[in-house]
C-alpha cells in the first residue's frame, strides 16, 4: 500500500527529509497504513463506540458554594510571596 506521496507528506509537516529518511519513513507509514487498511476489515457491527475501555465515574464532591479561605491561610504554604499575593517565576518564550 503505497498510495501517499512521502514529498508530500514531509512538505505538509514542514521538514526535510533526507534520502534515506524518505525511504525509512515511506516504509514505516506504507506498515502503518497496511495495519489501519486491516483494521477497517474488522466487523464492528452491533459494537458500542466507546471512549475508555472501562466505565469511569467522576467522583468529585458536589461543587456546593462555601466560605473561602481566608487570605492568610491560602498564602501560608506559598513559597514566595509578595503584597498578598503568589510569586511565581517569569516565562518567557
Amino acid at each position: 500500500m503505497s498510495d501517499f506521496n512521502i514529498h508530500y507528506v514531509s512538505r505538509l509537516a514542514r521538514i526535510d527529509l533526507t534520502a534515506e529518511e524518505e525511504q525509512r519513513l515511506g516504509h514505516q507509514l506504507t506498515a502503518i497504513l497496511g495495519y489501519v487498511a486491516q483494521l477497517k476489515e474488522v466487523n464492528v457491527e452491533g459494537i458500542e463506540p466507546t471512549a475508555h475501555a472501562f466505565p469511569l465515574e467522576n467522583v468529585m464532591r458536589p461543587d456546593v458554594p462555601a466560605e473561602p479561605l481566608p487570605h492568610e491561610e491560602a498564602l501560608r504554604n506559598a513559597p514566595a510571596q509578595s503584597g498578598g499575593l503568589f510569586v511565581v517565576p517569569k516565562i518567557v518564550e
